[in-house]
């Protein structure tokens, strides 16, 4: 009997159980460092085009963002019911441990697939700057530093297929549903209730206070029981998540309780 008879919120496509995850963990232990050729070219991408568009007109592209956001949006929401619905049935019948130590995540038949996808969506989704840039908005240090280690740490991770990495991926998942879908309805000029976007970063927030949390029971389990991680990706990824933490509760302050923006585009 497999998983998908036992949980019916388990029952996987075919494209997701035919996903070669092996190949795919393959690739990216042979070309992970890839990713630092790409946020290079994205660095140059931030300077070289304001540093291009400063005397310049802006520009609207107000449809293709909304296409943009609205897909990016769609393939978040999907992705997060999928490893969502895997989380879910992981923590009622094996409890909150298992879930953070867990790394079938890689390859089970429903999640493997948005695993890898997820990784390598951090790429394309790169190109939020670009529609910053060439409509010449506030472009703030948070946005493309989120942009660049994100990118790093999930290809890093990926390669190793270190515990910790369900939570981290389906709260991901879960936030850019939020935060795609708050800025497709921005882009096609519907007006958005300002608490909104108040929630939706409160909801990144308390996903850096989780990924501190998850990893630091990684940290304590990982010699305890089958927790597979290293010192270097929790080390990194600690580092990572705590500054996000420090940026976010910043951005929070300064646009939502000193009001002294106007709701600038975070992540």
């Amino acid at each position: 009997m497999n998983e998908s008879q036992v949980h019916p919120l388990l029952a996987e496509y075919d494209f997701e159980r035919r996903f070669d995850e092996r190949r795919a963990l393959e690739w990216m232990q042979e070309n992970w460092s890839k990713a630092f050729m790409f946020c290079g070219l994205y660095a140059a991408l931030v300077f070289g085009g304001q540093h291009f568009m400063r005397e310049r007109p802006k520009l609207n592209l107000r449809r293709p963002l909304v296409l943009w956001s609205l897909s990016l949006a769609i393939f978040s929401i999907i992705g997060a019911l999928r490893t969502g619905s895997y989380m879910l049935h992981v923590i009622t019948t094996s409890g909150f441990r298992q879930t953070v130590c867990d790394t079938s995540f890689y390859s089970a038949p429903i999640t493997k697939f948005w695993a890898y996808a997820f990784v390598l969506s951090k790429a394309p989704e790169l190109g939020d700057t670009v529609f910053i840039i060439l409509r010449k908005q506030r472009l703030i240090f948070l946005h493309w530093y989120h942009h660049i280690t994100v990118l790093l740490y999930s290809w890093y991770s990926y390669k190793d297929q270190v515990a910790g990495g369900g939570w981290f991926m389906t709260m991901n998942y879960v936030v850019h549903s939020l935060m795609y879908t708050y800025y497709a309805a921005r882009a096609a000029g519907l007006r958005v209730p300002r608490p909104c976007a108040m929630i939706i970063t409160a909801t990144q927030i308390l996903q850096m206070v989780m990924g501190l949390t998850v990893l630091g029971l990684v940290y304590l389990w990982m010699h305890e029981v089958r927790c597979p991680s290293n010192m270097d990706n929790i080390t990194w990824g600690s580092l990572m998540y705590l500054s996000y933490l420090v940026l976010f509760a910043l951005f929070f302050y300064n646009t939502y309780l000193r009001g002294s923006s106007k709701g600038s585009k975070a992540e």
